[in-house]
């Protein structure tokens, strides 16, 4: 079995295993105990634990000292990398920089718009200047040239060449739909072992365009792993549905929650409806499940899923 980077993510995905990842959010401050309190939580429940890079436009702790924060505390980081925020030439930086840390897992992704963070009670950054020097399409193609060539992306070799799984993000529900599945194959072609899609509720339409990607070929040339996020009212779903783009919540799940006499609870619930359908479907290799700030709950749920306990790789 070759093995790009030998995490134990692509260890278990390589094994053809059922691949579960996670998310922690890291905080609006240097508190290493804030981390330390989800890592705690979640340790030994996934095979992959992602730390966003200033989710929300919203400036937080920085996403390489998040997962070397977890990895010392025995998880397997994620680390995500937007490109928002840096040009090439700090990207790759913080890359090198990353690898020496020992973090192989790298999730490459846009990054939301600098005018997100503006919204309730923040202020955020709306007049940031959004870098975007590459897309991610083309980061993910130079953290490829670095671990396969040892190369920057100007040409100039590095010393050494950097270990890494590489992840791409995917919104497959997001408009225009007919384009998702070409920008998701460019992604593939540029380098992406593995694929975490944006939030799924809307089962019928994932699945029509899982079928896409599968009959393109796309589902056996990388790891793809659909996005759920724990419900846990039916205001969060209708802002979702609303504001999130590419995430697409049917009304009668909206108005489930809505007449739930314990919205926690039926958001359990659908959760672990939600995991058995995508399960079920042709081409999904894995599951990226959140609980965004309500991380106590996934025990629970991982639980009652049948994902626990995780493969040994």
């Amino acid at each position: 079995m070759s093995l790009r980077a030998g995490t134990k993510l692509e260890k278990v995905l390589a094994a053809g295993h059922f691949a579960l990842t996670t998310e922690v959010g890291p905080p609006r401050g240097p508190d290493v105990d804030a981390v330390l309190k989800k890592a705690r939580i979640l340790k030994g429940l996934a095979d992959g634990y992602n730390v966003t890079d200033n989710q929300t436009a919203v400036v937080r702790m920085s996403s390489i000292a998040g997962s070397k924060i977890l990895l010392d505390a025995g998880l397997e980081p994620v680390a995500q990398m937007t490109c928002r925020d840096r040009n090439r030439i700090a990207m790759q930086s913080d890359l090198l920089g990353a690898a020496a840390l020992g973090l192989r897992n790298i999730l490459a992704i846009s990054g939301d718009h600098q005018g997100a963070g503006a919204s309730g009670k923040l202020k955020g950054h709306p007049g940031a200047k959004g870098v975007y020097d590459v897309d991610s399409m083309q980061l993910i193609s130079i953290i490829k040239g670095m671990r396969d060539e040892g190369l920057q992306a100007g040409g100039d070799a590095l010393t050494s060449k950097p270990a890494f799984f590489i992840g791409a993000a995917w919104t497959p529900l997001g408009p225009p739909i007919e384009f998702r599945v070409l920008r998701l194959a460019k992604k593939v072609a540029a380098g992406a072992d593995f694929i975490q899609t944006q939030a799924v509720y809307d089962i019928k339409a994932f699945a029509q365009q899982m079928a896409k990607a599968v009959d393109m070929g796309l589902a056996e040339k990388t790891a793809i792993l659909p996005g759920i996020i724990v419900p846990r009212s039916a205001g969060m779903l209708n802002y979702m549905n609303n504001n999130v783009p590419g995430v697409v919540v049917p009304q009668e799940l909206i108005g489930r929650m809505k007449d739930a006499s314990d919205p926690q609870a039926e958001g359990i619930k659908v959760t672990l409806e939600l995991i058995e359908q995508v399960r079920e479907l042709p081409g999904v290799k894995g599951m990226h499940l959140q609980a965004i700030e309500a991380e106590e709950l996934l025990p629970e749920i991982i639980n009652q899923a049948g994902l626990s306990p995780r493969p040994e790789v």
